[in-house]
C-alpha cells in the first residue's frame, strides 16, 4: 500500500474517532475516572474513540501492529505499526476548551492530526510537504531565540511540574514568550504550520508525538531528544535549524 493509500486510512480512522468524541462530549463529565493522578482523567469518550480507530484499522490494515494510549498493544506481521492517540488534550475536552485533537500515525509513513471543532486536518506522507486541509504548510524560519514564541506542556505529577516550572522560569526571559495549550499533538501541528516557533516537553509518550513529529519534520523543523531529568521523563525539542542548538542548551538541563 502506498503512502497516499495509508494516508486515506489514517484520515478515516481520525475522523471516526472524532465522531465518537463529539457524540460523547456533553456527557463526558459524568463518565470520568482517574488515570495516573486525580488531574489526569480518562472518559468513556477516550475508549470509544480508540475503539473507532481500531475498528477502521482492523478492517483496512488487519496485519499491522497498533500502539494506542487506551487499548492493548496489537502485534502485527506486516512490518508496519500504527501509533494512535484517540484524544489528546483530555482535560481541555472535559472543560469545553476547544484545543484537543485525534492523532494517528503509521510509523515512518504517514501522520494525521485532526482538530474536529476547527475542522483542521494536518497530514503528511513522509517525503512530501505536510498539508493543512490539503494546502501546504511550513514551519517557522525564526533565527533568533529572543524572538521565538515557544510552546510547552506540563505533566500531572507535582514533582514533575516543579522541574518543568524551573525550566520555564529559566527560559522565559530569553524568548519572546511561552504558550501552554494542553495538547502536545496539536502543539506540534500548530508548530508545523508556523503558529509557534518552537516546542519542547518532557514526559510525552509515543502516541502524543508520533504524528506531530512526522508533520514537523516535513515542515522543515529539526528535533532533539531531551533526556530524562530528575522526576521528568524523556522528551523532545522541535525548532527551526537556526535556533535549535541554543534552545537545547536552555532546556536540556533539568
Amino acid at each position: 500500500m502506498s503512502g497516499a493509500e495509508l494516508l486515506v486510512v489514517a484520515e478515516e480512522a481520525a475522523r471516526a474517532a472524532a465522531t465518537e468524541l463529539i457524540a460523547h462530549q456533553a456527557a463526558a463529565h459524568s463518565s470520568v475516572e482517574a488515570k495516573s493522578s486525580p488531574t489526569d482523567p480518562v472518559s468513556a469518550a477516550d475508549l470509544a474513540a480508540e475503539g473507532a480507530i481500531r475498528s477502521v484499522l482492523a478492517a483496512r490494515r488487519p496485519d499491522d501492529a497498533i500502539l494506542g494510549e487506551e487499548g492493548d498493544d496489537r502485534p502485527g506481521t506486516s512490518g508496519l505499526r500504527w501509533v494512535v492517540d484517540p484524544l489528546d488534550g483530555t482535560v481541555n475536552y472535559l472543560y469545553g476548551i476547544p484545543q484537543w485533537c485525534v492523532s494517528v500515525a503509521c510509523e515512518g509513513q504517514v501522520g494525521v492530526i485532526f482538530d474536529p471543532l476547527g475542522d483542521h486536518l494536518f497530514s503528511v506522507v513522509v517525503g512530501e510537504p505536510p498539508l493543512l486541509n490539503g494546502k501546504p504548510i511550513a514551519g517557522s524560519s525564526c533565527d533568533q531565540v529572543g524572538r521565538a514564541l515557544v510552546a510547552t506542556g506540563f505533566g500531572y505529577d507535582p514533582a514533575v511540574r516543579r522541574g518543568q516550572g524551573a525550566i520555564v522560569a529559566r527560559l522565559l526571559p530569553e524568548v519572546r514568550d511561552i504558550r501552554r495549550g494542553g495538547s502536545a499533538a496539536l502543539d506540534l501541528a500548530w508548530l508545523a504550520a508556523g503558529r509557534y516557533d518552537a516546542y519542547f516537553e518532557r514526559g510525552v509518550q509515543a502516541w502524543d508525538t508520533a504524528a506531530g513529529l512526522l508533520i514537523c519534520e516535513g515542515a522543515g523543523l529539526e528535533t532533539r531528544v531531551l533526556d530524562a531529568s530528575g522526576a521528568q521523563g524523556a522528551g523532545v525539542l522541535v525548532a527551526p535549524p537556526a535556533i535549535i542548538n541554543e534552545l537545547f542548551a536552555l532546556v536540556a538541563a533539568g
